[in-house]
């Protein structure tokens, strides 16, 4: 039969899966950068993140050691062989990038979407020999000695198994359910969480975006705004601190943004002044506003704090990535856009915003309270975890490696037809009936009465007198378990 490790087919198989994971799994949409719309695109981590996530559930390499460098690498081969291409976002167009980016800012287009709905329903029918040739025909020029070169660079060689079925998938809502279940999981690991309310009862909220406000004197349209705010920039040069400043203006409300089109400074070498001006209004916006962006289980806050009190710098990230997978998609695209404004802007090398302090200390007064408002958390642990945000942006979006594993063997032991509450894993609590919850309930209950009236009976440091005090107490508010303990020394007992 085929197997994996069987050249040349082996190599082009797992090609061709890995294309047809990306093309059907990675969320594709209009996204908006710089005030202009890119359609049909995904991000840079969105992809290392499928096909991480692909090549580990699958087991194509049996069960050596996948890093994400490696998937960043695979991604860069699928670029080389235009199976897709960086999207060309600068303010003013340059060359497109040659080099994929494992980040959350670059996007990226597949060169030939019309083929992929065809392109899927090969894949899922044809044998792995019609894979390779649907492949070569429909999508890329592919050699396959670069192919079997690619995956010994990478040190990772097909398995000698025989061919994995990817077919037989899961719904998108199981594996929506296990990609939660997993990530509160691992969270758990991390952080000591004295309740799970607020992670187990989550659920989406779609936050509305703010609401055009019209004045009497003009009608506000987003094509109006769109060519004024492009207009004042339009003899500017690239600037990375202006894109990242323009892609937050898309939250704020129309009749500011309009404000910040008409004054803009006439010059067009006054670019600090138009910084100042970008400052002032995205700082002004996120100061009013009344929910902070990460709001949701504030508990975690405190467990990450504790982690980055303690040095414990590794665990710190991925606890914050854990915790922002959580997000709902449209504030965690919030999040991401202001906190690379902030970081960008925090450089020393950038615009001193303000005389009296450095910028990384701007960022964090203007913009912590519209992150975290937490009062459980002292002003210094709060310092602490926005500025770890700002330090560490390339990564915090990013999905850990740990949590992959464990999301693709749960799915692997999913397809397989395995009991769910056999999967080994962490487990954490197990599910009662109501009638062994109860029981559960008094047992336990009953035990710690009565390990705490052992413990007032035996305690040799209490006084005659505060002893029969307690133990009146007691003995009032439980009787039956006080009788069961004493017996008969209850009749000798002066109660």
């Amino acid at each position: 039969g085929f197997s994996l490790a069987q050249k040349p087919f082996g190599a082009t198989y797992v090609w061709s899966s890995i294309i047809s994971a990306l093309q059907t799994q990675v969320e594709v949409k209009k996204r908006r950068q710089n005030l202009k719309c890119y359609h049909d695109c995904f991000i840079g981590s969105d992809a290392v993140d499928v096909v991480f996530a692909h090549l580990l559930q699958n087991k194509y390499f049996g069960d050596v050691d996948i890093s994400r460098a490696k998937v960043v690498r695979v991604c860069q081969a699928l670029m080389d062989y235009k199976v897709f291409e960086a999207v060309s976002t600068r303010v003013f167009g340059k060359d497109k990038r040659s080099v994929f980016e494992d980040s959350s800012s670059s996007l990226y287009r597949f060169t030939n979407a019309s083929n992929q709905t065809e392109l899927d329903k090969d894949y899922l029918q044809c044998t792995p020999q019609r894979h390779e040739k649907s492949m070569l025909f429909h999508s890329t020029p592919v050699k396959l000695e670069n192919l079997e070169d690619l995956w010994e660079n990478l040190s990772l060689k097909p398995a000698n198994t025989p061919q994995v079925n990817i077919s037989d998938s899961l719904s998108r809502r199981v594996i929506n359910e296990v990609w939660q279940e997993q990530t509160i999981a691992r969270l758990l690991q991390l952080v000591d969480l004295p309740l799970l309310e607020s992670l187990l009862e989550h659920q989406e909220i779609r936050p509305q975006l703010p609401q055009p406000r019209k004045g009497a004197g003009y009608v506000i349209t987003s094509n109006y705004l769109d060519r004024e705010i492009l207009k004042a920039f339009s003899d500017s040069q690239t600037d990375e601190w202006l894109s990242a400043a323009i892609d937050c203006l898309e939250y704020l409300p129309d009749h500011m943004v309009v404000d910040i089109s008409r004054n803009l400074p006439d010059q067009p070498d006054q670019a600090d002044a138009w910084k100042l001006l970008l400052f002032d209004n995205i700082g002004r916006y996120y100061s009013q506003k009344k929910e902070p962006l990460l709001s949701h289980a504030p508990e975690i806050h405190l467990g990450i704090a504790e982690l980055l009190v303690n040095g414990k710098m590794e665990q710190s990230l991925e606890a914050v990535q854990l915790y922002l997978k959580l997000l709902d998609s449209q504030v965690r695209e919030e999040f991401r856009r202001l906190l690379y404004f902030m970081a960008v802007a925090a450089h020393s090398s950038e615009l001193k915003l303000q005389k009296e302090s450095d910028n990384r200390m701007v960022m964090k007064r203007t913009f912590s309270k519209a992150i975290i408002n937490n009062k459980n958390l002292s002003r210094g642990k709060t310092d602490l975890l926005i500025l770890f945000l700002v330090d560490n942006q390339r990564d915090v979006l990013k999905i850990p490696g740990t949590l992959h594993k464990m999301v693709s063997n749960k799915l692997l032991a999913l397809q397989k037809g395995q009991d769910p509450s056999k999967i080994t894993g962490y487990t954490f609590c197990q599910k009662l009936d109501e009638r062994e919850y109860r029981s559960s309930t008094e047992k336990t209950t009953k035990d710690e009465l009565l390990s705490l009236l052992k413990a007032i009976d035996e305690d040799s440091k209490l006084s005659d007198k505060e002893r029969k005090r307690l133990l009146d107490q007691f003995h009032s508010s439980n009787p039956s378990i006080f009788m069961q303990y004493f017996g008969d020394r209850v009749t000798n007992m002066c109660v």
